[in-house]
């Protein structure tokens, strides 16, 4: 079950997040909001007008830290960038202002429960390199942010292994949000991408926990042992890739499971993950026992020899 504590104070109403189900959680979040429309505090048409501004000069700053003659003006400017973000998010009630303009030069994706959303973008500091920014906001009607810091590079070999707190960050660019409860904490499974290798790509599953102490990424969610330490389970799961080529992972709502391709080096070395592509065959998760169980061949294919004809289907 899943319900929201609705408190008082200082003449303003807010929503406390203490649970979830599956299903209908956002459409349900609308209603509450909705209901007590009349008591929660809106965007004036004063702020209005301030994000309005401010949200084109970020449109403008955006041009330059992607598109700037020099790589190290990148940098430069996406710090701007950044800063320019905090400063309209400190507008009251910020949470509902939907950046709408924005969201053609930046990321933005809410949780599936819409109890927080993640602001994040990628910018080039060299023509091989990349860099990961990333801001979380929680919907409270004063700005509750958490800034993110890439720590890619930082973490090697044990980027499956790690649990990041105080910031720390696999970077990466979101396109999904799934929500669960586990031991009584919410844990949001979030699909991303991380091209920041110049040889290789990388589809992630990453959770993330937002509590009392700030934000966590990565648990021991997933049934798959790690490589580093084989008596135990990894914290993030990583699909690791040949840079050309397009892997498939993703939520498929028919299922209900995670689909994702299954994939095999080109050269035959487990090692060299830049070899690796496609196979041809699907592997996935499904969620039970509060854990992503993974289901081998999910989607199983006959493999037809030379000369053979594929089986008719009769029914």
């Amino acid at each position: 079950m899943f319900r929201f504590e609705v408190m008082k104070s200082r003449g303003m109403v807010h929503m406390k997040y203490t649970g979830l189900a599956g299903g209908k959680i956002l459409a349900a979040f609308v209603l509450v909001l909705l209901s007590f429309g009349k008591t929660y505090s809106q965007i004036t048409p004063q702020d209005m007008e301030k994000f309005h501004i401010m949200e084109d000069s970020m449109i403008v700053t955006s041009d330059s830290m992607y598109d700037g003659f020099l790589p190290d003006d990148h940098i430069i400017y996406s710090e701007r960038f950044a800063k320019q973000l905090v400063r309209a998010l400190k507008i009251p009630n910020s949470y509902l202002y939907p950046f709408d303009s924005l969201k053609s030069r930046i990321n933005i994706i809410y949780s599936d429960d819409n109890s927080f959303r993640i602001f994040n973008w990628a910018i080039l500091p060299t023509p091989a390199t990349k860099r990961y920014y990333g801001a979380i906001q929680m919907p409270d009607a004063k700005l509750k942010l958490y800034g993110l810091r890439d720590y890619t590079e930082e973490l090697g070999k044990g980027t499956e292994d790690s649990i990041l707190t105080g910031g720390k960050w696999f970077g990466a660019i979101y396109y999904r949000i799934i929500t669960h409860e586990v031991d009584g904490k919410v844990v949001h499974t979030l699909f991303g991408l991380n091209s920041s290798s110049p040889i290789s790509n990388k589809k992630v599953l990453d959770p993330l926990i937002i509590d009392e102490h700030g934000v966590t990424f990565g648990a021991p969610i997933f049934g798959v042992v790690s490589e580093n330490f084989p008596q135990l389970r990894v914290n993030r799961f990583v699909l690791e890739y040949k840079k050309e080529v397009q892997v498939f992972m993703n939520w498929d709502k028919e299922r209900n499971v995670i689909v994702f391709d299954r994939l095999v080096s080109q050269m035959n070395d487990p090692h060299r993950k830049y070899t690796f592509v496609p196979s041809g065959e699907y592997d996935g998760f499904r969620w039970a026992n509060d854990m992503w169980n993974y289901i081998r061949d999910l989607m199983p294919i006959t493999l037809l020899h030379d000369g053979e004809q594929p089986l008719e289907d009769t029914k």
